[in-house]
């Protein structure tokens, strides 16, 4: 796992934070049918920069957070969706004491929710490849970058949807972390954060501009028309 690269923390913007991980990525540049997955929105300024400076190829993964049907912000999991195909990620104590809690409607609650960010997952598809064929990934190298990782739970379901189609080297990348990303090493084959383990308590405090990334940005950086 990348730990330092002599860069100046925080992090000017994402595109500074994707040129800096860029460099930690270094080594991959020259592989063939190597490809970047950003995570939509922030992730993907980042991304960009990431697969800009090695020459790969650019698309998304994309991840929607499962809430607790009663505590929203509290995720009871993820779903992700990469080349078409999607993958849930549970957080089984949340899923357990949610269950044991609501015996009678659990189930189809979560279920709801389920399938209300599975509907999303459709919709954002449909906005960020509208005309264009999802990226081969099966035999691959891919590098799934977000711009930094809080709980680690998106990237988590990020990787358990990639990993399902079978690529042949699984890199996470992120330009910071806030915690140890020790369930993140056991699902990727390289872990690659050059701000690793910041103590930050949020993700945005690595960065002096964290603005919104929009819809409209992330299209234009994948060129869509």
């Amino acid at each position: 796992m990348g730990q330092t690269s002599g860069h100046p923390y925080p992090y000017t913007d994402r595109a500074d934070a994707g040129r800096v991980l860029a460099g930690a990525l270094a080594d991959y540049r020259g592989r063939k049918g190597l490809l970047v997955l950003g995570l939509p929105r922030g992730g993907v300024p980042v991304a960009a920069e990431v697969a800009g400076a090695l020459d790969a190829a650019l698309d998304v993964v994309l991840v929607r957070k499962i809430g607790h049907p009663r505590q929203p912000e509290l995720a009871a999991g993820a779903v992700a969706e990469a080349a078409g195909e999607r993958t849930a990620v549970w957080n089984d104590d949340v899923v357990r004491f949610w269950l044991a809690s609501a015996p009678a409607t659990g189930q189809a609650e979560l279920d709801a929710v389920l399938s209300a960010e599975s509907a999303e997952l459709r919709r954002r598809a449909g906005l960020y490849r509208p005309n264009r064929p999802v990226q081969g990934i099966r035999g691959n190298t891919v590098i799934v970058v977000d711009d930094g990782l809080a709980t680690g739970a998106t990237m988590r379901a990020a990787l358990a949807a990639v990993r399902n189609l079978e690529p042949q080297w699984l890199v996470a990348a992120a330009p910071m972390s806030c915690a140890p990303a020790g369930g993140i090493t056991a699902l990727a084959d390289d872990v690659v954060i050059p701000w690793a383990d910041s103590t930050l308590s949020a993700v945005g405090q690595a960065y002096r501009v964290f603005g919104q990334t929009g819809d409209a940005e992330v299209r234009a950086l994948l060129r869509v028309e």
